[in-house]
């Protein structure tokens, strides 16, 4: 898609039906609120569909009253997948516009770039993607998983019997600090099980990046070693041919797994899911789980996606992050009333031990003390219509470790 299609979508997008305003609020009684997503560039494909949830999650907040008795009125804007306008961007909604909150990034080289313009402005930002820990900041809230909530269960996974007794590890990530530093916590829990240095190959490549056919070879060679998985951290668009190159040279799951990190049903739209069948991703939540309250998700996201004429909008689907944006915004919604104010200490202050039923089927919890939600783990793998069959899930949520404890010196470092 064309970046005049993305800004004309999130231009369209951002405009509030007026059927969906009720008539109580008064004029110019709005609350600004910031949506920081790539429009255009390598990461659109992943991103487009968070900044089109929390329009939706505005609507329907401001259908049922606003907040305080306020409108919610989205600033959009597009950072275009470029990280030093990330942080322009941000810049321009808490100091220009005025925001309150801003909804945004993706990878985590975008909310490296914009967290000190948050804390030098003391904004409040929601970050709504699972990413590499190794981080707290009081300015952020975390509604993605921490490693300990995606990355190591679903490692132990490929190393249980259930997922095939994993014995030699291909680490295969873009190139930026989220795969890097989540690779580093990996071998280290790798190597705490017994897993010898050669018995891991950690590869890179750049954003963007769309030929896979060495790699792919090359991971056919290291498998010949013995029972080989492969853990992928690359990011956006580049997802794609990896998966299309697997499938050209037959690596199959039942072969060699892969579990995703970055790959959910959005990504997998534009491939041919066939041969991939059987591989793995985890998250936190899938489209395909059920429960009433993921049911109800799901038909107000396709309502919303066909009044807006989204595009393909007959063919929509939900995933983690897009979940993560909803209950983030929910949950500062509430912390708002809470706090009887859009103060950002008072609203931060709020937000510890706010509760929200989520779409993935339990109760999460904003942790009192480290700005991680409480999340279940879950690992699917894909099906042919390209969705998910969960074939593990915890019992009920786990509390993130943003600090994890296979990297030295991080004892003691679990709260702001």
């Amino acid at each position: 898609m064309s970046r005049r299609t993305f800004l004309k979508t999130a231009a369209a997008g951002a405009a509030l039906s007026s059927a969906s305003i009720p008539s109580v609020f008064a004029q110019g009684a709005t609350i600004k609120v910031g949506v920081l997503h790539s429009l255009s560039g390598t990461m659109a494909i992943s991103e487009t569909a968070l900044k089109d949830t929390a329009l939706m999650t505005f609507d329907e907040i401001n259908a049922a009253g606003g907040v305080l008795g306020k409108k919610l009125e989205p600033v959009v804007v597009d950072p275009a997948s470029n990280w030093p306008l990330f942080a322009e961007k941000a810049r321009q909604l808490i100091a220009q516009d005025k925001v309150a909150a801003v909804f945004g990034c993706w990878t985590s080289v975008s909310r490296k770039s914009v967290l000190p313009v948050f804390k030098e402005l003391n904004g409040l930002l929601f970050y709504p993607v699972q990413y590499e820990g190794e981080e707290l900041e009081k300015n952020v809230f975390y509604t993605g998983a921490a490693p300990n909530q995606q990355a190591i269960p679903a490692t132990e996974y490929l190393m249980s019997k259930a997922g095939g007794g994993a014995k030699r590890f291909v680490l295969l990530g873009t190139d930026y600090v989220y795969p890097r530093t989540t690779n580093k916590i990996l071998r280290a829990f790798l190597k705490s099980k017994g897993v010898k240095e050669s018995d891991i190959d950690e590869v890179y490549t750049p954003f963007g990046h769309s030929d896979y056919q060495t790699i792919v070879g090359n991971i056919k060679k290291f498998a010949a070693g013995g029972k080989t998985c492969v853990i992928s951290t690359i990011n956006g668009d580049s997802n794609v041919p990896f998966y299309k190159e697997l499938g050209n040279q037959g690596l199959k799951a039942k072969d060699v797994p892969v579990v995703a990190f970055s790959v959910g049903e959005e990504e997998l739209r534009g491939v041919d899911t066939k041969p991939l069948v059987g591989h793995l991703a985890a998250w936190n939540y899938f489209m395909s789980v059920k429960n009433p309250e993921n049911e109800a998700f799901i038909k107000k996201y396709r309502a919303y996606a066909l009044e807006k004429k989204l595009p393909n909008a007959d063919k929509v689907v939900t995933n983690d992050p897009m979940e993560a944006t909803y209950v983030g915004i929910h949950m500062w919604k509430q912390a708002v009333e809470a706090a009887k104010t859009t103060d950002v200490d008072k609203v931060i202050a709020a937000m510890g031990g706010q509760k929200f039923k989520a779409p993935c089927g339990f109760e999460l919890t904003m942790d009192k003390t480290n700005h991680h939600l409480h999340k279940p783990v879950m690992i699917g793998e894909i099906r042919a219509d390209g969705q998910f069959n969960v074939v593990y899930k915890t019992k009920g949520p786990i509390r993130a470790q943003p600090w994890s404890p296979f990297i030295p010196g991080n004892e003691g470092k679990q709260k702001i």
